[in-house]
């Protein structure tokens, strides 16, 4: 999520919190402390306030311990953790990749109801089996309850809830597509919201009443995922099979590492260039590096006779390079995590096959989407 804040790491994961988990944090703790004051006079309005931020924080807790049951597994997996995220409607584990099977994905998506109905059983004895103050009893049993609500509501069969993610899994073992299983649970995701969004609008329209106003911003958020998990896997599923090679731009702007900068200039500058920017290749056509047009300006035009283009080539960092028999979906979101327009597809021995563009893949997209439509 984008403007979210790193406050440190949890078990080697890093952990953020986006700026709207504030508000909520202020909201329950204004909410728990005022239901203590009221519920316990004797407290006074500073030791309220306290036990109420100790609740809500006791809350995130919670969410936290969710989202991390779903991260341990998925490391026993294999499966990189890039970040926990904190916000305005609990938590989010951001895994590096899906899992490999769709029994891996079940335990993964089954991970964190299961972490908070053990803290619902845990709590829950805790406070009936040992002699402690009725205030702290009734922090105890409000954590249980929000871990109970936190599971069953997380166990709604639509993404991106971890329910959609258990049908997703399933409808993957019975088809053994996974992006069927996305798309399907996805779709079920954008019925729920929507079926929240009118709990909440309809009595805002009928009545006035905004006592299901939480109703409506869930069911935006579940609607918006959803969807957006729906069409991603329509992406995925057109783009399953192809590598970078297949998508590389023909014609693709090389240059001989040993051309004079006054015949580059020439032959290839002289001529309508959409590019600015060159792969240099040896005589075996492997990769040298890179040069572009204002690199050659740093050369006085009277030594460009003399001057190879070696001689201004510059590395390329491994970061934008992959290799061509690279999954082309994988590459794709290369491009979209380091905010690249173009990578550069290398072969083996270092052969370069081209450039592959930002470009390239959305036309290759829309053209197979033209072809299959379903």
């Amino acid at each position: 999520m984008n403007d979210t804040i790193r406050v440190g790491n949890l078990f080697g994961i890093p952990f953020y919190i986006h700026p709207s988990w504030f508000l909520v944090l202020g909201l329950v703790t204004w909410s728990y402390s005022n239901a203590l004051a009221a519920q316990f006079p004797q407290l006074g309005g500073g030791a309220a306030l306290l036990l109420g931020l100790l609740t809500a924080l006791l809350l995130f807790s919670s969410v936290i311990a969710h989202e991390l049951g779903h991260s341990f597994v998925a490391i026993r997996q294999g499966i990189n953790v890039k970040s926990i995220t904190l916000f305005i409607f609990g938590g989010l584990a951001n895994l590096e990749k899906e899992s490999e099977t769709p029994a891996q994905a079940f335990g993964v998506a089954i991970a964190g109801p299961l972490v908070s109905l053990a803290l619902f059983v845990l709590l829950t004895a805790v406070g009936l089996g040992i002699g402690i103050s009725r205030p702290w009893a009734a922090i105890l049993g409000v954590v249980a309850s929000v871990n109970l609500a936190l599971a069953l509501f997380n166990l709604i069969p639509g993404l991106p809830l971890d329910g959609g993610n258990i049908l997703k899994a399933l409808v993957w073992k019975i088809t053994g597509n996974p992006y069927k299983g996305i798309t399907f649970a996805g779709r079920v995701g954008q019925i729920f919201g929507w079926l929240a969004i009118a709990s909440g609008l309809l009595p805002l329209l009928l009545f006035g009443s905004f006592a299901n106003f939480w109703n409506l911003l869930i069911g935006f958020f579940l609607l918006q995922n959803a969807g957006n998990a729906a069409q991603f896997a329509k992406v995925q599923e057109q783009l399953t099979g192809l590598t970078a090679a297949d998508a590389v731009t023909p014609d693709s702007p090389t240059v001989s590492a040993n051309l004079t900068l006054r015949k580059f200039a020439d032959e290839l500058l002289g001529n309508e260039q959409k590019w600015r920017r060159f792969l240099v290749v040896d005589e075996n056509r492997r990769l040298l590096g890179t040069i572009n047009i204002d690199n050659i300006r740093s050369i006085p035009t009277a030594l460009w006779l003399e001057t190879p283009v070696k001689k201004v080539t510059e590395p390329i960092p491994d970061s934008t390079t992959v290799k061509s028999d690279r999954p082309l979906l994988e590459a794709m979101q290369l491009l979209e995590q380091q905010k690249l327009s173009a990578l550069t597809v290398i072969g083996d021995n270092g052969i370069l096959v081209g450039i592959l563009e930002k470009a390239a893949i959305i036309n290759l997209l829309q053209q197979k989407l033209q072809t299959n439509p379903a």
